[in-house]
């Protein structure tokens, strides 16, 4: 279905949630706001392939439809992995649990309805956070990374994808490049403006040097970006 949650004019403009209206536009939602998203997601199982180690664990923590589920699912091929798909929204696990059991691919998928702070992270050689970060508040987030790396094995690597903030003026160039895309994927100013205020104080970005020296801090010994549009990056950052 076609994202038109703020075609319209809205007096008050509520808080962003993944509820059963964002569920069901999700998927043009999210490929008409996230730059680089549809090349992110076939690019997740490229990494799952190559650092997928057999017997483990693979967990996208956020997992909504489950779009890096699969990717990564078709990535581990015969490695004998188990795949743990974790997200808070009831709506977006109901219709993530249709696409697991539509896929072809034949790695064992468990879905878990919870918070993924309370997740535990264990004999993992992958975890995905797929532009779900950026959604929690800032202390948590160095809690939850630090959990992720204890859980992986040695090798195994965090694909952390986010929405990053820079210095003015660049913060103003990216900010404009990115309505810019939305426009041209045919979103209007007012569902520009009207989103923009349904995610204020919800998604919070940070810089990409925030979360480079985070991840480092915490132990990661290789952080790099391996992929970059606009203001939307996407990590990988290994254990060793």
């Amino acid at each position: 279905m076609q994202d038109r949650i703020y075609a319209e004019p809205q007096q008050r403009v509520s808080q962003f949630a993944f509820d059963e209206a964002v569920a069901r536009v999700f998927p043009d939602m999210i490929r008409r706001s996230v730059p680089g998203y549809t090349t992110i997601i076939p690019m997740i199982e490229l990494i799952s392939a190559r650092y997928a180690q057999a017997g483990t664990n693979l967990y996208d923590l956020g997992c909504s439809l489950g779009a890096s589920t699969l990717a990564m699912r078709h990535g581990v091929k015969d490695k004998a992995c188990q795949i743990i798909g974790v997200d808070n929204s009831e709506a977006m696990l109901n219709q993530c649990r249709q696409y697991v059991q539509e896929d072809s691919a034949s790695a064992p998928v468990e879905l878990v309805l919870g918070d993924i702070r309370q997740q535990p992270i264990e004999n993992a050689s992958l975890v995905t956070l797929n532009f779900t970060l950026q959604f929690l508040p800032p202390a948590d987030r160095g809690p939850l990374l630090a959990s992720i790396y204890a859980g992986l094995q040695p090798g195994g690597v965090l694909l952390l994808s986010e929405k990053v903030c820079f210095p003015e003026p660049e913060q103003s160039l990216q900010e404009v490049l990115h309505h810019d895309f939305k426009r041209a994927n045919g979103y209007s100013d007012l569902e520009i403006s009207q989103k923009r205020n349904a995610l204020e104080n919800v998604l919070i970005t940070e810089s990409l040097d925030t979360h480079k020296e985070r991840l480092r801090q915490l132990g990661f010994a290789q952080v790099w970006v391996w992929y970059q549009c606009f203001n939307f990056v996407s990590m990988l950052a290994v254990k060793l």
